[in-house]
């Protein structure tokens, strides 16, 4: 399968009752946006290796660096190979002066790996088919933050079950424009899901 380069281009934050962070793929030389909600830990692990933060002790991506070089590993590549009932499974392809190998990761622990190694991070086209988003605004920079939500308005907006398809598309395409990842991930996985009924 062919593979297709992506780049960090925002985090995203939202301050709804829940606290949920994104992580906004590009997919270079192209429009697609894949948005990949991530725990704060990772979030902030991504953000601290952004801004080339120097910790005064390493964080646990930090480590696993200081391991691998340490005994001559390098990662190669990551590849978000897979996509399961709105989970995204990563892989590390390392290499040492004997072998290489494919690593199974979390994704979110992937990424923030990647940017540390300064490699590239890649997918295959049908998890863009199933999971992007295509914008035709210019990308962002990567190391901005979106604030977006309001908690009174949270749960009447959180339940998507009773909007049509078309009023589902209506909506993506508004929180497309107020680059509010969060919330288009989630009514991208309701369109999916109704799609496979």
């Amino acid at each position: 399968m062919k593979k297709i380069e992506l780049e960090i281009i925002a985090l995203s934050h939202s301050m709804s009752g829940t606290q949920s962070y994104a992580v906004v793929l590009g997919e270079v030389n192209g429009l697609r946006k894949l948005p990949i909600v991530i725990g704060g830990f990772e979030a902030q692990a991504i953000a601290v290796a952004l801004e080339r933060m120097k910790p005064t002790r390493p964080l646990t991506h930090d480590l696993i660096k200081n391991i691998t070089s340490a005994f001559n590993i390098e990662v190669l590549e990551v590849i978000i190979n897979d996509l399961q009932e709105g989970v995204f499974y990563a892989t590390l392809v390392c290499m040492n002066d004997h072998q290489s190998a494919e690593i199974d990761s979390r994704t979110s622990d992937a990424i923030a790996l990647a940017v540390r190694y300064g490699c590239p991070i890649y997918t295959y086209e049908h998890i863009l088919d199933s999971a992007s988003l295509e914008m035709n605004t210019s990308s962002v920079g990567t190391s901005e933050t979106y604030t977006a939500g309001q908690p009174e308005e949270q749960k009447k907006e959180n339940d998507l079950s009773h909007l049509s398809l078309v009023e589902l598309q209506k909506m993506l395409d508004q929180v497309l424009e107020a680059e509010d990842y969060i919330k288009a991930a989630a009514i991208r996985d309701e369109i999916n899901m109704r799609k496979n009924k």
